[in-house]
């Protein structure tokens, strides 16, 4: 090894500032304060710029790692945003929420002795840099082909398509049911995890470019897919994602007081909760509040009720938290700010009082068995180990399903039989001519930066599929 390359190792990995927990648990101002410029070139600094950079196997949208690090150590922030941008149009948000500890800095050479670069935080830092200088660089645009796609649902796999497809010089168009664009990155994260304004910016990006948003326009109701074939799309993406509600079917779930983490964010991120007193918006402010699962969505739900004026939040949870879905740095930001977590845990029914409330989740202890098929140990009950919690709120963050209208209203259109859309992995092709899906309306619930690698890859195969009509 080289001397350089021994200094850089010799770099520790730069923490990120942070709120204080005890602040920001009573705040929706965003938690990661964000690297310096100066925090971000010695980050930058411990890339070793491996001749087979394994980095990059670990991204599904093959952003050139080595390279926009390198330019950040060098002082080139533009440039290394422009660099990112060449391959990921949503830099801002995949800094922010996507899992690298398991992607991109997983395969960091680094990492197999020590710790890896923060890929994340540089790509966040450069991003946030471009934003601010107000400096922002629209690339080349191919000539027009005369060709339009309809892009259904404004989540990351759509706004990947529609970025993707519009520097082709194909005329793209977003249907986003709801009234605000960025789907699940607005509806379903909450603003101390990514904050409105960054979506907003990436989505402005977008129509800087060229793309077309068109919003209350929940497509299956006021138009089909044949509908949009017929007003002239030659091709149409799917990329309505999975929101339809999951519960676990035990007994009071009926009872006031019990909520989907689907309606609870919803509430909270685009009728403006966050923003209390000035919106005064009708959600649920329990004192005492459970909320079931172990995923990012339940650390969501149990920081933002935390936020929302809750004296007691507990995670129930059927495992430990060596299995928990959820990112390592959430569990430890909601443990920070003061989330109770009962493991080993499962709710077996809900307990109301004389109003028809939910007063207590009564639960079973359990233990870990032999791993099933998601690789994890599965949880099995202790007979007689029965016992309450006292909550007079609970929300249930324990997975989701895909919405049907789409697939009700589309003929030709397979499904399997969870009703999620059966399309090629590879293409995102579809059982119907010139349809094409991806993301969690095909895989089920994913995270934010495999749904706009689905949407990488159906935007090429989009083009390939216009260029031969």
């Amino acid at each position: 090894m080289t001397e350089a390359k021994k200094k850089k190792e010799k770099i520790p990995r730069q923490a990120m500032p942070e709120q204080d927990p005890e602040i920001r648990r009573s705040n929706f101002e965003e938690v990661p304060l964000g690297y310096t410029a100066e925090t971000a070139m010695l980050e930058a600094k411990r890339c070793i710029q491996c001749k087979k950079p394994t980095c990059m196997n670990g991204c599904p949208v093959d952003v050139d790692i080595p390279g926009f690090i390198k330019l950040v150590a060098e002082g080139e922030y533009l440039e290394a945003a422009r660099k990112i941008k060449e391959t990921n149009s949503l830099p801002a948000v995949c800094g922010r929420v996507c899992p690298q500890e398991s992607q991109c800095e997983a395969t960091c050479v680094l990492g197999k002795k020590g710790d890896p670069v923060a890929i994340g935080r540089l790509e966040r830092f450069v991003a946030d840099y471009e934003r601010k200088s107000g400096q922002i660089l629209l690339p080349d645009v191919s000539p027009s082909t005369g060709k339009r796609v309809a892009v259904v649902g404004s989540g990351p796999a759509g706004l990947t398509v529609a970025g993707d497809l519009i520097k082709l010089g194909h005329a793209v168009t977003i249907f986003e049911g709801l009234h605000e664009s960025g789907g699940v990155l607005v509806y379903g994260i909450p603003e101390f995890r990514l904050p409105k304004l960054i979506v907003a910016a990436e989505v402005g990006y977008l129509m800087k470019l060229g793309v077309t948003v068109v919003t209350d326009a929940v497509i299956g109701r006021v138009k089909t897919i044949d509908d949009l074939f017929a007003e002239g799309f030659d091709a149409i993406f799917l990329g309505v994602g999975a929101g339809a509600p999951v519960f676990m079917n035990i007994p009071g779930e009926n009872l006031n007081g019990i909520y989907s983490a689907n309606e609870y964010l919803t509430r909270s991120n685009l009728m403006k909760a966050y923003r209390f007193p000035e919106y005064d918006t009708p959600i649920a402010q329990g004192k005492n509040v459970g909320v079931i699962g172990g995923g990012n969505v339940t650390m969501d739900s149990a920081r933002t009720a935390l936020r929302l004026g809750a004296d007691n939040v507990y995670v129930i949870y059927r495992r430990t938290e060596v299995e928990m879905p959820a990112r390592v740095e959430e569990v430890h930001h909601a443990r920070e700010e003061g989330v109770q977590f009962i493991l080993l845990t499962n709710p077996v029914e809900y307990l109301g009082d004389e109003n028809g409330r939910v007063k207590g989740v009564k639960c079973i202890r359990m233990e870990l068995g032999e791993p099933d098929e998601s690789g994890r140990r599965r949880p099995i009950p202790i007979k007689g180990s029965e016992f309450v919690i006292d909550v007079d709120m609970v929300v249930v963050a324990i997975g989701t399903n895909a919405n049907p209208v789409i697939p009700n209203t589309t003929p030709g259109l397979k499904t399997n039989k969870w009703g999620y859309i059966v399309a090629d992995e590879e293409t995102g092709k579809t059982s119907r001519d010139g349809v094409y899906a991806g993301g969690d309306i095909v895989t089920g619930s994913a995270t934010v930066i495999l749904a706009a690698g689905a949407g990488k890859k159906a935007a090429k195969a989009i083009d390939e599929y216009l260029k031969s009509k």
